[in-house]
């Protein structure tokens, strides 16, 4: 999946209300937007935000006292739990940023309301040119991922094929190993 790159035009863009946690308006945050839009549910925006609130509060407390802990070990240079502690340190505070950017540059979309078109936040059966089979597929952010399915990126270019077309149609898209056709089965909310 290929995520970060801006969506079709055809794409609606609610942007939504959000606040970062400084009271400032979404996209003007302390953080450098290094992410482009992200379409997210409701729900998810809400999980994302709940986890970077528990991971600047409660995480940054726990990474606070492993790290003292740790230091009051003794010598720092051969102190396995100190280093151990600071790159739990540095992983949490990269997903802090990867969490400020997506909340600070999310777009609700509303994937309650039924569409008989693939919009992002439905849930398509594809059946590949030749194949017997369909694949059950999340048109989303892989922050949208649930465990039963796979996601594509409304970004990517099976995405982009997707986004506007009906149960029925068929679409070609440019994949690396050349272009595929794919048949739309079935279209889930």
């Amino acid at each position: 999946m290929v995520d970060g790159c801006m969506p079709p035009p055809s794409v609606p863009r609610a942007r939504c209300g959000a606040q970062s946690r400084s009271g400032e308006a979404a996209g003007s945050g302390r953080y450098p937007r290094t992410m482009s839009e992200t379409h997210l549910s409701r729900d998810a925006y809400e999980r994302l935000q709940a986890e970077l609130e528990d991971l600047t509060t409660r995480g940054r407390v726990d990474i606070a006292r492993a790290i003292e802990t740790a230091r009051e070990l003794g010598d720092l240079k051969e102190n396995a739990d100190y280093h151990a502690a600071r790159e739990d340190q540095g992983r949490m505070e990269a997903r802090i940023r990867q969490l400020q950017s997506l909340v600070d540059n999310a777009v609700i979309v509303d994937v309650t309301e039924a569409s008989d078109t693939v919009t992002t936040g439905s849930v398509v059966a594809l059946r590949y040119e030749g194949d017997e089979d369909t694949d059950r597929y999340l048109v989303g952010s892989i922050e949208e991922r649930r465990s039963d399915m796979a996601v594509v990126s409304p970004a990517s270019p099976l995405g982009q094929a997707l986004l506007g077309h009906r149960e029925g149609d068929v679409v070609e898209y440019q994949a690396p190993g050349g272009n595929l056709k794919v048949e739309i089965v079935d279209i889930e909310v």
